[in-house]
């Protein structure tokens, strides 16, 4: 019996694995993609988001915390956002803070991955 639940308890980490590279069509822009990347070290960063800079995140419990800078009208502030996970597969992830939602697909980089 040990050994069943061992097997059930790798299964869910597994599919609990929000690191990789996440992204969405940029808006009115559908050829060009935005999002960002989590590393496995708590580190993030934004992809193609010149004035959002994504630097970590953490989960905890069905809340994704991003943080990082946000960079504009010459000034650069300090934010930490927290989004629930309404919805998360293998390639699928969907975020809402109060009445936004966000979608997002896991891209495969095989550049990102091999990133220490």
């Amino acid at each position: 019996m040990a050994g069943f639940s061992t097997v059930i308890l790798l299964a869910c980490e597994a599919s609990d694995n929000l690191i990789g590279k996440w992204v969405q069509p940029v808006p009115n822009m559908s050829q060009m993609e935005q999002g960002f990347i989590l590393k496995e070290d708590g580190k993030a960063s934004s992809v193609n988001m010149a004035t959002l800079s994504y630097e970590r995140w953490e989960k905890q419990n069905d809340r994704l915390i991003l943080s990082g800078k946000s960079i504009g009208n010459h000034q650069t502030v300090a934010f930490s956002d927290t989004f629930i996970i309404e919805k998360f597969t293998q390639d699928s992830l969907v975020l809402s803070k109060g009445k936004l939602r966000l979608g997002y697909s896991r891209e495969n980089d095989v550049k990102n991955e091999q990133r220490p």
